[in-house]
C-alpha cells in the first residue's frame, strides 16, 4: 500500500514555524550574551581601561591608596617631558650629578658625581633602567631640589584629576605620606601616551646601556606580548610588585595597573590576564572625529540658512564584541535656533546607547558662527515661522 505525502506548501509552511521558533529563541541569546567576570588576581588593586574612551572594564580597590613604589616614575617623567615642552629643559642639557643623586639607594642607572649627563640619557636610565640617581639628577635638574620637584609633581597631580595621590620624591623609594591609586595610575599613564608620543617609545625599549653596562628593562611583557609597548614596573618590600602596563591591538589600545603582588611573575601574569580580558571581550570604535558633520541644522534668522553641528572632541565607544550593530546614536537639538549662534555655543547633544545603557554623551556645537541675516531675510522667516 503507497503512503501519503505531505503538499509542498505545507511542508514550506512548517519549515518556516521551525525557522522563526529557532531564531526567536537564537536571538535574545546573541542580543543579550554577558561578558564574563574579570579573571581573579592575586593584586591588592588593579584597573583596566580602554585608552580612547577612558571606559574602566575591569576594576578591584581601583581607589585604594597603596604605595606605588618605581611606578612614582612615570610621574617624574611627566613633569620632565612638560619642562621640556615648555623650553624650560632640553634634551641636551648637561647635567651636573650631585652628590646626592650618585648616593641615591635601589635600582641604579650609575652615573659618576661630578660628571655631565645629558637629560635625553637620564630619561632613558629612569625609564628603561629604572634608576633612582637618574630620577634625582633630573630631579634637582628641572627644580633645584628633589622637594621642589615634588610640590610640581603634586600640581601636575591634581591638574590630571589624580586626587588620590601624593607624593615626597622623585624615585619612588618608601615615605609614609607617599602613596596613589590604581586608577589615578591610570590617568596618569593615559596622559603620558596622549600627550607625549614623541618620548612614549623610551617605554618599549627592551634594554638601554650606559657606562658600558646593559640592564634589561623589567617589564617581563615586552618580552612576552608584541602588543605590549609599555610602561613600568615598580617593587619595594612595603608596595609589592607593581606594573603598568599598555598593549595596543588593531585599533584598540588598554592600559592596565597592577598593584601589590607577591613577585614579579605574579605581576606579569595578571597584567597579561587582564589585557587578555580586555581584548577578547570588548571591541572599541570611533564613531565621530572631532569636527565631523554630524547633521545639518536649519538656523532661523541666520546666514547661513543652516549650519552642520559637530562634537569637539573624538567619540570612541567601547562594547561587548559582536553587539556593534545594537548601538543607538541619537542626537538632540532643538527644533528651532535662532542667529546669532557661535561656535563655543553648544545646541544639542549626542547619545550612544547599548541595551538601554548610555555608552557615550558629547555635546554638539555649531561647525562655525552663524550671523544674523539682513533685514528681508528676518522678515521672510518670521512669517514662515509664525505659519509653522
Amino acid at each position: 500500500m503507497g503512503h501519503s505525502s505531505l503538499p509542498l506548501q505545507v511542508i514550506n509552511a512548517m519549515r518556516a514555524v521551525l525557522l522563526q521558533a529557532f531564531l526567536l529563541v537564537l536571538i535574545p541569546c546573541l542580543a543579550y550574551a554577558q561578558v564574563p567576570s574579570p579573571p581573579s588576581l592575586t593584586a591588592k588593586g588593579y584597573i583596566l581601561i580602554d585608552h580612547d574612551s577612558n571606559t574602566v572594564l575591569a576594576e578591584k580597590a581601583s581607589t585604594e591608596r597603596l604605595e606605588p613604589a618605581s611606578i612614582t616614575k612615570l610621574m617624574t617623567a611627566y613633569v620632565a617631558f612638560n619642562a621640556i615642552k615648555s623650553g624650560q629643559v632640553s634634551l641636551t642639557d648637561e647635567v651636573l650629578i650631585s652628590d646626592k643623586a650618585w648616593r641615591t639607594p635601589g635600582s641604579r642607572m650609575f652615573i659618576e658625581v661630578g660628571k655631565r649627563v645629558p637629560v635625553e640619557l637620564l630619561l632613558q636610565g629612569m625609564i628603561v633602567q629604572s634608576g633612582n640617581d637618574a630620577s634625582v639628577a633630573i630631579a634637582e635638574h628641572v627644580a633645584g631640589t628633589e622637594s621642589t620637584f615634588a610640590e610640581l609633581m603634586n600640581q601636575t597631580a591634581l591638574n590630571l584629576g589624580m586626587t588620590g595621590t601624593n607624593y615626597v620624591n622623585s624615585t619612588g623609594l618608601p615615605d609614609p605620606e607617599l602613596y596613589t591609586t590604581a586608577a589615578d595610575i591610570a590617568k596618569l599613564a593615559d596622559a603620558i601616551i596622549t600627550d607625549f608620543p614623541e618620548y612614549y617609545g623610551w617605554y618599549s625599549q627592551k634594554q638601554f646601556t650606559y657606562n658600558g653596562i646593559t640592564q634589561d628593562n623589567r617589564n617581563a611583557l615586552l618580552w612576552r606580548d608584541p602588543s605590549v609597548d609599555g610602561l613600568k614596573t615598580g617593587f619595594t618590600d612595603a608596595a609589592g610588585y607593581c606594573l603598568v602596563s599598555s598593549a595596543k591591538r588593531d585599533d584598540m589600545r588598554l592600559i592596565a595597573i597592577v598593584l601589590g603582588t607577591e613577585s614579579s611573575s605574579a605581576r606579569a601574569n595578571d597584567s597579561q590576564a587582564l589585557l587578555n580580558f580586555g581584548f577578547r571581550f570588548f571591541e572599541s570604535k570611533l564613531l565621530y572625529s572631532a569636527g565631523q558633520p554630524i547633521a545639518d541644522k536649519r538656523v532661523w534668522y541666520g546666514d547661513p540658512e543652516t549650519v552642520p553641528v559637530v562634537t569637539r572632541e573624538d567619540i570612541y565607544v567601547v562594547f561587548p564584541r559582536g553587539s556593534y550593530e545594537r548601538l543607538e546614536i541619537t542626537t538632540s537639538v532643538p527644533q528651532t535656533l535662532e542667529a546669532p549662534l557661535s561656535s563655543e555655543t553648544v545646541v544639542g547633544n549626542l547619545s550612544v546607547m547599548l541595551d538601554g545603557v548610555q555608552l557615550a554623551s558629547a555635546g554638539l556645537y555649531p561647525a562655525g558662527t552663524v550671523e544674523e541675516t539682513g533685514l528681508f531675510g528676518q522678515l521672510s522667516d518670521w512669517v514662515m515661522l509664525f505659519f509653522e
